[in-house]
Parts: structure tokens; sequence; C-alpha cells
């Protein structure tokens, strides 16, 4: 039997953690670029990860970031950002982290594509 593409063991599997690895460190290098301040890469909770936690000023950001082969393709991808795991880790990671209390908070989409700047698309959902 062929083994599930989805199976962490598999070449495919890894390839696609490395993309993501990669895509995460370009995002967070142009977030950098933009004044922003890095607080925590692939922040994992019981009830999701959250790629990148930024902040600038007193505002903190919690950022998903999409990596897709061509550019249609990377503006198709905001679909597939699931607001209510995002959420959840984000009122999971404030709660164990009351520094950041005080602070605005907001949710943030980064677009990748190969050849392409980064589309950084802000506050795509409302903070609850």
């Amino acid at each position: 039997m062929k083994p599930s593409r989805s199976k962490p063991g598999t070449a495919d599997r890894r390839r696609a953690e490395r993309a993501g690895r990669w895509a995460e460190t370009l995002a967070g290098l142009y977030l950098q670029l933009c004044f922003y301040t890095i607080v925590a890469r692939r922040f994992k909770t019981p009830v999701g990860e959250i790629d990148l936690i930024v902040r600038r000023g007193r505002t903190l950001v919690f950022v998903e970031v999409k990596q897709r082969a061509g550019i249609e393709a990377r503006d198709m991808a905001l679909g597939a950002v699931n607001m209510g795991r995002i959420s959840r880790a984000a009122q999971w990671y404030l709660a164990r982290n009351r520094k950041f209390a005080s602070f605005d908070c907001r949710f943030d989409v980064l677009l990748l594509a190969p050849w392409r700047w980064p589309h950084h698309l802000k506050n795509i959902f409302p903070a609850q």
C-alpha cells in the first residue's frame, strides 16, 4: 500500500515542512524591514499554532503565513486561513503572557509567492 501523503515521514511532507519554515523566515525578515519586532515564531499551543507573533509599538500582531506556487494560488490561499484556530491560539498566548494584556491585538495574513513581493493583509478579521 502506498503511504499517505500527509504522514510526517513522507518526502512530500518533509519538503512542505521545509518550504513552510522558509516562508516563515522570509515573512519574519519582511516584517522586520517594516519595523516590527518578532516576539515568537511557530508558537504552538494545545489549541493551534501561530506562525509569527510580532509587535510594533503597543500593537501585538498574530500573523498567519501562506506560501503558494503562483500569484493566483497565493490570492486564493486566504480561504485556507482558519480564523477560529488562530483566535483560540492567540487567546491562549495572551492568557499566559500577561505583559501583553494592555496591548491592542490584530490578526494579519502574509501571502507569499515566488519572485513576488509579500502581500501583507492587515487586520484580516476582528480580535475577539
